[in-house]
């Protein structure tokens, strides 16, 4: 429907979004590795560090005995099904990290990711108590990062590459680009889907950043900014 291509919204507190960019790497880089691993073995990798509810309930073995059954919750933020999937999520990232990276500072926006990621997971769960299916991917936590962005900076242009008869960049307000987001993500979930895409960790990650941003921002950074 439409990709972001950049935002026109100057950093204000911090020189260099480290995180943003150390998230984006190290999620590259372990998708590196599991692309490299023979088909099998890159199955098992979704299974043993993915989101599995039946696992994370305790109704089955953890298939890596040294990992806690908690820690899926987090691995499989980092873990993708392919290089589309990748960098769609990387290019969602990339374009609105930085900006949450600036109002919520280094270490918050960390912690942030980390919670947006787990609450997703949650929120999958929760619609989802007997899968056996493993939840792979940084959708959820990214879809936190559109949240924050959405009550922090939705006056901020985003310029998103839109096919209206060809494809042109256009720039459009935030609210107007990621509202539409969240609104595709609710009708799906709506005429229940059967694609499969976990619309409901989606929709957690996104109200969990609306909720955390506004609590973990710095002092002076406002609400609904980005003029």
């Amino acid at each position: 429907m439409f990709l972001p291509l950049h935002d026109v919204n100057p950093h204000r507190h911090v020189g260099f979004p480290y995180v943003t960019y150390g998230l984006i790497g190290v999620t590259i880089l372990v998708y590196l590795v599991q692309a490299v691993l023979p088909p099998a073995a890159f199955d098992q990798a979704t299974i043993n560090f993915g989101m599995i509810p039946i696992v994370v309930r305790d109704l089955y073995p953890q298939p890596v005995p040294w990992l806690p059954d908690w820690a899926n919750l987090f691995t499989y933020a980092f873990l993708h099904a392919d290089w589309l999937h990748l960098l769609s999520n990387m290019l969602f990232l990339w374009v609105f990290g930085d900006n949450i990276e600036d109002a919520l500072g280094h270490l918050r926006f960390f912690l942030f990711y980390l919670a947006c990621a787990l609450l997703a997971a949650l929120a999958h769960l929760l619609f989802n108590l007997n899968d056996n299916m493993p939840l792979i991917g940084a959708s959820g936590a990214v879809a936190g990062v559109m949240g924050a962005y959405i009550v922090l900076f939705p006056h901020a242009r985003v310029f998103v590459l839109a096919k209206i008869v060809w494809l042109i960049p256009l720039p459009v307000p935030a609210f107007w680009m990621l509202g539409l987001w969240v609104l595709t993500q609710l009708f799906y979930v709506v005429i229940g889907s059967e694609e499969p895409v976990a619309w409901w960790a989606h929709i957690g990650g996104f109200v969990a950043g609306v909720v955390l941003a506004p609590l973990l921002r710095r002092r002076g950074v406002a609400l609904f900014g980005g003029r």
